[in-house]
């Protein structure tokens, strides 16, 4: 059925049926509002958005604030407006929720101060609003570009550049370090970029105490004012969490359209979005997909992934961690998020058990932008070349596994040991780690890495042994300090 256009405040509805934040409404007019409307009742603070019609008279509304307050017979005022969010320069160096509540504070931030700011008195700063729900840009206008933004994360840079424009993903099961790349990766380039780039945090569906650790972390550095976050955690309601993805994407595009600035759009974790939207479809009564998800997976990812696209103006760069749930990469939400990536990086918990930090795995990752015309020749020679040793070694691995390394013919003995090197080389102390790990932050130009890696394949540090590898910054830079001590 078609929906019909609505003037603002001009129908009532009435709540017949409650399923815990889902309402069935009547609409007594048999004038049912478009999808995605808003409805409340001001004096119970209760709001709603239409979700699904059924029939000329009814609709299916989820609830986004106070589902509890929610009965049968409870009139509801049809808005005739779509959700909106705060967007601008109001948002940086905050967290906010969906409706621009402050979720999160700094820890200097004074009692009294927070009293001020949760009492309302802060929202007269709010000038800038923008629809949660927004249509692509037309294809005419994206643009893609081919410059490669450096991170000073060593095995990132070499395997899996991140190009202006482009996707990421950070795959992986829980406690793989999925969270700790991703705020290593937003420190480091906005560090080096702060004139230019802003960035959007998206928490979907993430852990209070997480949230809140982010935040801090983020806080004690000096890029804090160039990041605005927006969190929509697991204690919210499955509508809350999916509409969060949403509402910071309208935020990041306001950056790109209106203030013209560079933009990284981090999300953690895409995963969860997913689940949100499951959780949706099955309370409108949607009939699951064959392996349990929404019908609409494609569509809602969709949705999400092509409004980050860039323009001649400005970029949107989008780095997303993707939890797998039970280490299943073919999990089909999992593989559906691939599909939207040009570049994913998987973590393994057997690297992350042996003490190898970022966990990556190098074979399994892979980038559709390691090309000659977009990274250099030198650098894809190299990471080919490193793949190529990677790959021999874990060859070798099953042989030394029954038979030991002293079986081994002198070539392979010097292939098997380059790659133990290899690997030992792409750890890494992380600036956004630092206070729980007790080592400094370390910052590898691209150049430094190229060089250290094609040093290390030719044999030129065959004589030194494997365990002087591990988190140093390049060997060059290592070895200077310990001239020094």
């Amino acid at each position: 059925m078609k929906s019909i256009d609505l003037e603002k405040n001009s129908l009532v509805g009435v709540v017949s049926a409650v399923n815990g934040f889902v309402a069935e409404i009547i609409f007594p007019s048999g004038k049912v509002p478009k999808i995605h409307t808003m409805l409340e009742n001001t004096e119970l603070g209760v709001v709603l958005q239409v979700s699904k019609i059924i029939n000329q008279k009814t609709a299916l509304c989820i609830c986004l604030k106070h589902h509890t307050k929610i009965y049968r017979s409870l009139e509801l005022t049809v808005t005739g407006e779509m959700l909106k969010v705060p967007v601008g320069k109001f948002t940086l160096g905050k967290s906010i929720n969906l409706f621009g509540d402050y979720v999160y504070f700094d820890s200097k931030v004074s009692e009294p101060e927070k009293e001020k700011i949760l009492s309302g008195v802060a929202d007269s700063s709010v000038s800038e609003y923008a629809d949660v729900f927004s249509l692509p840009l037309n294809y005419s206008f994206v643009v893609n570009s081919s410059e490669v933004i450096e991170t000073g994360i060593k095995v990132v840079d070499l395997f899996t550049p991140l190009v202006k424009g482009r996707r990421v993903g950070l795959f992986g099961g829980a406690g793989v370090g999925k969270t700790i790349l991703l705020n290593e990766i937003l420190h480091n380039i906005i560090q080096k970029n702060k004139q230019n780039t802003l960035s959007v945090y998206a928490g979907i569906g993430e852990r209070i105490r997480e949230g809140h650790e982010v935040f801090n972390n983020l806080g004690r550095t000096e890029i804090m004012s160039n990041v605005a976050m927006l969190f929509g955690t697991m204690a919210d309601n499955p509508a809350v969490r999916y509409l969060s993805g949403l509402a910071a994407v309208a935020n990041a595009e306001y950056f790109r359209d209106v203030l013209k600035k560079d933009v990284l759009f981090f999300i953690d974790n895409a995963f969860r979005f997913v689940q949100a939207g499951n959780e949706l479809s099955l309370f409108l009564n949607e009939l699951p997909s064959e392996d349990g998800y929404q019908p609409s997976l494609y569509s809602q990812l969709a949705a999400l992934h092509e409004r980050l696209a860039s323009t001649k103006d400005a970029s949107i760069t989008t780095i997303e961690a993707v939890y797998v749930p039970a280490d299943d990469i073919l999990d089909r939400a999992v593989q559906s998020i691939f599909e939207f990536l040009d570049s994913s990086i998987v973590l393994s918990r057997d690297i992350y058990s042996e003490g190898v930090f970022p966990a990556v795995d190098i074979l399994e990752s892979n980038s559709s932008l390691l090309s000659p015309e977009i990274v250099g020749e030198d650098h894809y020679s190299t990471t080919l070349s490193a793949q190529r040793l990677l790959k021999t070694a874990g060859d070798l691995d099953r042989i030394v596994s029954l038979v030991g390394e002293a079986e081994l013919s002198f070539e392979d003995k010097l292939i098997y040991k380059r790659a133990r090197k290899l690997k030992n080389y792409f750890t890494q102390n992380f600036f956004t780690s630092s206070q729980q790990t007790g080592r400094p932050g370390a910052y590898v130009p691209l150049a430094d890495t190229i060089r250290d890696t094609k040093a290390i394949i030719s044999g030129q540090y065959d004589e030194i042994t494997e365990d002087k590898f591990l988190f140093i910054a390049s060997y060059s830079g290592s070895a200077e300090e310990e001239n020094k001590e």
